[in-house]
């Protein structure tokens, strides 16, 4: 399985103090040299992390696939095609929201999709959909024209978040309740069952598929077994641990938890 790692939050870091360091690129040659297969940045429609000037100097100097999250806004893609990086995962977003919160609507905004995608890959970018784990989603998407899906782990990791950390619901995957340990065990396994089958159904549909969204060095052990996903998005904790472990060692961690 592979391992891309999202360095948004060494940009979120530097624009706290609105200073030149720590430099995103910097992260780069440390993640190739400790096994990480894709470097995965999110370009912001307000920039409030990741820039232009980022996005292009990681894409322009990383030996390793860069996967560029955005969303469909105009200007953003046009973005996209002139950077070209290896990948764009579309995404939605929301100004106010901390992160992103749940997959596409792939329905309400079919058409713009199928023709965003289009765009990308006449510029020769492959194209991601980052989609709620269900099938509908997994047939739309391959209607589009995407050749990824990247399935949405949020409601798992809040789930697992408060069966086994006793913290409560952090985005708003599912509304705040009060549930006994073995209602959210329930729902816990309908959430695997959800990622499973639709991973295993992307893959009849001829589409590859990654998945991300709150995954940690806990919660991974239950995505790393499934069958059909074959790549990871993993970013805040590795970033966090960085700060006590050194990243080169952050993410060999996170590698040997997946091998």
């Amino acid at each position: 399985m592979l391992l891309g790692v999202n360095i948004d939050h060494i940009a979120v870091l530097r624009e706290a103090r609105k200073i030149n360091d720590p430099d995103p690129l910097d992260a780069v040659p440390i993640a190739r040299r400790a096994g990480a297969h894709q470097i995965t940045i999110h370009l912001r429609e307000d920039r409030r992390h990741i820039n232009d000037d980022d996005a292009q100097k990681i894409i322009e100097n990383s030996q390793i696939p860069v996967n560029l999250e955005c969303a469909i806004d105009e200007q953003i893609i046009e973005k996209v095609l002139e950077l070209k990086p290896h990948r764009a995962t579309i995404v939605p977003e929301k100004r106010e929201e901390v992160t992103t919160e749940g997959g596409l609507d792939l329905v309400k905004n079919f058409q713009t999709f199928k023709d965003v995608t289009t765009k990308l890959k006449d510029h020769g970018i492959a194209v991601s959909l980052f989609v709620d784990p269900n099938a509908r989603s997994m047939e739309l998407s391959k209607e589009i024209g995407a050749d990824w899906v990247e399935l949405h782990t949020g409601l798992y990791s809040n789930i697992y978040a408060m069966l086994y950390s006793n913290l409560p619901y952090t985005r708003h995957c599912i509304k705040e309740l009060d549930l006994c340990r073995s209602e959210l065990k329930v729902l816990l396994d309908r959430s695997i069952k959800d990622l499973q089958d639709s991973s295993r159904y992307a893959n009849t549909l001829g589409l590859k598929v990654a998945a991300g969204h709150g995954l940690n060095y806990q919660n991974v052990k239950e995505i790393v077994t499934m069958e059909g996903i074959i790549e990871l998005n993993i970013g805040q904790c590795i970033i966090a641990r960085s700060v006590f472990t050194g990243l080169q060692k952050a993410i060999t961690d996170m590698l040997e938890l997946m091998r």
